[in-house]
């Protein structure tokens, strides 16, 4: 039985009456073709079952198709949904992601994992770990010897460095402005890790915020911070921690929901009620927060179109024409204040 003849770019641009280069365009989702030509190119490729030779594409461009993913901390759930937006538009861009987990952030990352993307020849990296202490130091610093562009996210940007980062200062000052907005006074918060940059951008927005209402004076606020490590645990422990230093705390900010989850537990058991005597607002909407009791207060994050912005800035910086270098901005994404019952306090 004789196998069956692949149908080639040659034949399905005859059948749809354009040129070859009009095809291979349509395939490369190329913007310069119309979208007339661009549906009726589509509809004979579907109809005619054309496969494109994936090997003798990427040997013809000089290109894998493949993108590095580096990556972190999936029991979180910040980096989780990130690689979820990556992989997504990775795939609808025709990009196969190379995930590679670090074990820990530390200031040896990325020595045995980028020579090993590198020799499997990745079009581009996209570093996906969340920035910890120092981690990415020696990175920053082999950054001219990578010939491959690489993408960060989630870092203090740099005018060098092509970064995709959500406004964590200005997400804590949205939560801060809406607890003083409701005539909270004290709002303490649980921070996450100290060595994480959303951490401390998300403590410096509060703190701008409190400092700028005039109910507490910089003296106060270090009682009105403890530290977590984004479980829930912590929150429960961070609230009581709190309570215990000075009870006049009206509101309570929580650095993800995990930690709001914990807070919601731990004033349930020391009797404070929620929103009456405390307000809570967490960060991150993760899905089960509407089901929480009562129902959490929090700062969405764009974090799957976060992971694909990365993947479309990447794709912009391997499509540049020879000779052109693109030097992007910054891209930052904003959050949205999510309001529920756990804040809605009467304004007295």
């Amino acid at each position: 039985m004789n196998a069956k003849k692949s149908v080639t770019i040659k034949e399905v641009a005859q059948a749809a009456g354009v040129s070859a280069q009009t095809v291979s365009r349509v395939l490369n989702n190329r913007p310069d073709v119309s979208e007339e030509t661009r549906q009726r190119v589509s509809a004979i490729i579907s109809q005619m079952g054309y496969s494109p030779n994936i090997i003798a594409r990427s040997l013809i461009q000089g290109r894998s198709h493949t993108i590095g993913v580096v990556g972190y901390g999936l029991g979180y759930y910040g980096p989780s949904r990130t690689l979820t937006g990556i992989e997504r538009q990775a795939n609808e861009l025709g990009y196969t992601p190379l995930l590679s987990l670090l074990r820990e952030p530390d200031a040896n990352a990325g020595e045995s994992i980028l020579p090993n993307l590198l020799m499997r020849k990745v079009d581009g990296i996209i570093w996906a770990v969340p920035e910890i202490g120092s981690h990415r130091a020696a990175l920053l610093e082999a950054m001219h010897s990578i010939p491959v562009p690489v993408v960060f996210i989630n870092m203090q940007p740099r005018s060098d460095l092509a970064v995709v980062a959500v406004d964590n200062y200005n997400g804590g000052r949205q939560a801060a402005l809406h607890l003083l907005a409701r005539g909270c006074r004290k709002v303490g918060v649980i921070t996450g890790p100290e060595t994480w940059w959303e951490s401390r951008q998300r403590e410096a927005g509060w703190h701008s915020a409190m400092l700028d209402s005039g109910r507490v004076g910089e003296d106060e606020l270090e009682n009105l911070r403890i530290t977590g490590d984004w479980y829930p645990a912590s929150g429960d422990r961070g609230l009581e921690l709190l309570l215990r230093g000075d009870p006049g705390i009206d509101a309570v900010f929580a650095f993800n929901d995990q930690m709001a989850l914990g807070a919601l537990r731990a004033a349930q058991r020391l009797g404070r009620r929620v929103p009456e005597d405390l307000a809570v607002v967490g960060f991150d909407d993760v899905p089960e927060a509407s089901f929480f009791c009562p129902p959490l207060t929090t700062l969405r994050q764009p974090l799957i179109e976060m992971g694909a912005q990365a993947v479309r800035l990447l794709h912009r910086m391997l499509s540049q024409k020879d000779g052109e270098s693109i030097h992007p901005e910054p891209i930052w994404l904003q959050t949205e204040l999510i309001v529920r019952a756990s804040s809605t306090r009467i304004i007295s």
